[in-house]
């Protein structure tokens, strides 16, 4: 990795980060919306950018933009091991709620998380390839 890559990737991440933050305050519940919702923008935000590196790889922006979009600003932004942690904490609380009822909250959260992403990661892609001409 060069210096200028390295620089790219912080400079994406330095945003990623405090918005990561601030969604997840400004969501704060007892129910997980704000992981929720980074993960859905950043799927998008990947989605598109990988739509758009797909119609014209060769492009020279090409990696800079994977490196201050996708691995920068996407990496900080969305989460993974937070949302793990999410769904075993769904499981396991509240304690007046019956653990067969904690399970199901549980697992229809990880699955309408993974389909959502993913779905409106398809669709970003499909829209940015559609765009481009690719």
């Amino acid at each position: 990795m060069t210096a200028a890559t390295a620089l790219l990737v912080t400079l994406g991440a330095v945003v990623g980060a405090p918005l990561r933050y601030a969604v997840e305050r400004l969501l704060a519940s007892s129910y997980p919306w704000g992981t929720f919702a980074v993960n859905v923008a950043g799927s998008a935000v990947l989605g598109i950018l990988a739509g758009s590196v797909a119609s014209d790889p060769d492009a020279a922006s090409a990696r800079t933009w994977v490196a201050l979009v996708g691995v920068g600003f996407c990496g900080a932004l969305t989460t993974f091991g937070g949302f793990a942690a999410q769904v075993l904490d769904l499981a396991a609380a509240p304690r007046d709620v019956v653990a067969t009822t904690r399970s199901w909250r549980a697992l229809g959260y990880a699955a309408v998380s993974v389909l959502a992403c993913v779905t409106v990661a398809a669709l970003a892609y499909v829209s940015a390839v559609s765009r481009g001409g690719g």
